[in-house]
């Protein structure tokens, strides 16, 4: 495999802080390599060492031959004259780009929602994220070097990104890939470089791979401290119980990984979790009753919610998934009662403490500093445990130490404040947490921390994200806004939503045919009894989740009594058939109303 980029012991160093010392290392043709770390440990400035955009203090960094580099920084640099169509194809027509089959499939399934003649100066920003990806996409470059490619992206145009990009790798496209999406790294790379203290580490295989030989090396390395010991272990334990698509990549090592988390317990035990809620809110949380919501008005008006009934109890954990514009948000500001429902009602607990970590940071005064802006919520927090933790120790677990104590928050960088921000949402110690794109501008390490708090938080949990990783992570279900007004059960979680979308029929109104009246009406009516069967299945899905959960409690208090512990699990194992039926005659429902 031919080389294409060697760096030489590069050193790099930013007023007095060095963020690569020395660091020697190479890419070849067809490596598709994820470069992870904390915030501000040198990721970006690698990335622009490595491609000639700054150089290096000392060192040297050569590319073989004339290669080709397509670069997605985090911000464009799109002209403001220019359109969606001058980026993309330089100004060709539909007939001429059109007429070849790659550059269409790539702008069908990131761009099929932009007319390519609108001016990148009206786009959103996930918009021009898009058009970016686009752009670089059709450059038929030999380096793809891709920052944070995943934001503003949803959950399918992430897994079709994946997909396209696994597909120029099998062409010897190489790639340098700077994400915080774990799901994502693991899809598409063959190598992960850790940078951190001024060194870049390398790693064989993908971010299941990684974790696994991180860990392995940290039960080996006796200096290593116990808490970052402990995370890795809880992830690598949920990556190994996981899927086995997470773990197909990695090649070495797996007994020792496996003989290291042999004890490691499940990440959190939600049963404990959801009796401990009940104390803390009682029974109800939200109770929407056939809420509609809408934006806009007249031709260009939007239907979010349709007729939407939905119960949230006490310790739920709920993932939401659906494309942008389907109404996460608006969803999330409805249960605040930031938003009204145009109809229909929505019922919240008297008990309710709500916490709301928004997109926005705006909330954050720039002058404050940043041990003011936590002592003055609270000093310590009480954990679900019943241990109390100082404001300190969190600080120092969410990467707040030495200067950064007293550093102005107008200082603080973009993943900085967003930490700072989930901190002290923490610290108001609310029994209700609805997070919107919680993982934005976070590094990996950050979010291990974060996922440990969420595993002994007890409360009811509402998760919007495109990090699917995440949401697998924290969320015991998922449900997805279908973009119809409807809100649904995926019983097989994100994979379901991403096969239905994939299979969807995709109507463009050029056919001529149209139905007979008893056809269309007959169809009205058997997708009526469809969604009457949908909502029936889900209500006693429900009932039976409580119910197992009873039954593993009971099967706890009687773990010393083998007779009744086997009249118990004979139960339990008649209530999971039932589960089963239950789920597939759900997906049947569903099939008929999609």
């Amino acid at each position: 495999m031919s080389n294409l980029i060697n760096a030489e012991r590069i050193t790099m160093t930013y007023g007095t802080r060095t963020l690569l010392d020395s660091v020697s290392i190479g890419l070849n043709r067809g490596d598709v390599i994820g470069v992870v770390g904390r915030n501000g440990d040198g990721k970006t400035t690698l990335l622009r060492i490595l491609t000639q955009t700054i150089e290096p203090d000392s060192g040297r960094v050569t590319h073989t031959g004339a290669v080709s580099v397509g670069y997605l920084h985090q911000a464009d640099d799109f002209s403001p004259d220019s359109t969606v169509r001058d980026v993309i194809v330089d100004g060709q027509p539909d007939h001429v780009w059109a007429s070849d089959a790659a550059t269409r499939g790539v702008v069908e399934h990131l761009l099929a929602d932009i007319d390519l003649d609108t001016a990148v100066s009206s786009l959103s920003g996930g918009e021009r994220r898009r058009t970016a990806l686009v752009a670089l996409m059709l450059g038929h470059h030999d380096l793809l070097v891709l920052d944070e490619p995943t934001n503003h992206l949803d959950v399918e145009a992430v897994g079709w990104l994946a997909e396209h990009l696994r597909s120029l790798q099998a062409r010897d496209v190489a790639m340098l890939v700077v994400s915080h999406d774990r799901w994502f790294l693991d899809a598409i790379c063959t190598r992960i470089w850790e940078v951190h203290d001024a060194v870049v580490d390398p790693y064989d295989g993908g971010y299941a791979a990684y974790v696994l030989a991180r860990a392995e090396r940290s039960r080996q390395a006796a200096g290593m401290a116990a808490r970052r010991k402990n995370l890795l272990r809880k992830e690598l334990a949920w990556l190994r119980r996981g899927a086995p698509a997470r773990t197909s990549k990695p090649k070495f090592r797996i007994d020792a990984a496996n003989t290291l988390i042999a004890d490691e317990p499940p990440p959190r035990n939600s049963v404990e979790l959801e009796r401990f809620s009940v104390t803390r809110l009682g029974k109800d949380v939200f109770d929407l009753t056939h809420v509609n919501l809408s934006v806009g008005e007249g031709d260009s008006g939007r239907v979010l919610l349709k007729d939407l009934s939905w119960s949230i109890g006490p310790g739920m954990r709920i993932g939401l998934v659906g494309v942008n514009g389907s109404g996460k948000t608006s969803l999330l500001r409805l249960l605040t009662g930031e938003l009204s429902p145009d109809a229909g009602r929505v019922k919240r607990g008297k008990t309710l403490n709500l916490g709301h970590l928004s997109q926005a940071v705006t909330e954050l005064d720039g002058s404050d500093r940043v041990l003011d802006a936590v002592n003055r919520i609270r000093h310590a927090t009480q954990l679900a445990s019943g241990k109390e933790i100082s404001t300190s120790s969190l600080l120092e677990d969410f990467g707040f130490t030495g200067d950064k104590l007293t550093a102005r928050l107008g200082d603080l960088s973009g993943g900085e404040r967003r930490r700072l921000q989930f901190l002290r949402l923490l610290l108001t110690e609310p029994n209700v947490l609805l997070l919107d794109e919680p993982t934005n501008d976070l590094d990996i390490d950050t979010l291990t921390v974060i996922e440990d708090y969420l595993d002994s938080w007890p409360g009811t949990l509402i998760v919007v994200s495109h990090d699917r990783y995440f949401l697998e992570r924290v969320c015991d279900v998922m449900y997805a806004l279908m973009g119809d007004g409807s809100c649904v059960l995926l019983p097989g979680g994100v994979e379901q939503y991403l096969e239905h979308r994939r299979t969807r029929p995709r109507g463009n109104g050029l056919t001529g045919a149209t139905s007979a009246p008893s056809a269309v009406g007959g169809a009205a009516a058997d997708e009526r009894q469809a969604k009457k069967d949908l909502a029936r299945t889900e209500q006693q899905i429900g009932k039976l989740d409580k119910r197992i959960a009873r039954l593993h409690d009971a099967m706890a208090s009687a773990a010393s009594d083998y007779t009744k512990l086997a009249s118990l699990q004979d139960e339990l194992n008649q209530v999971s058939a039932e589960m089963n039926q239950l789920e597939m005659a759900w997906l049947e429902a569903a099939e008929k109303i999609a």
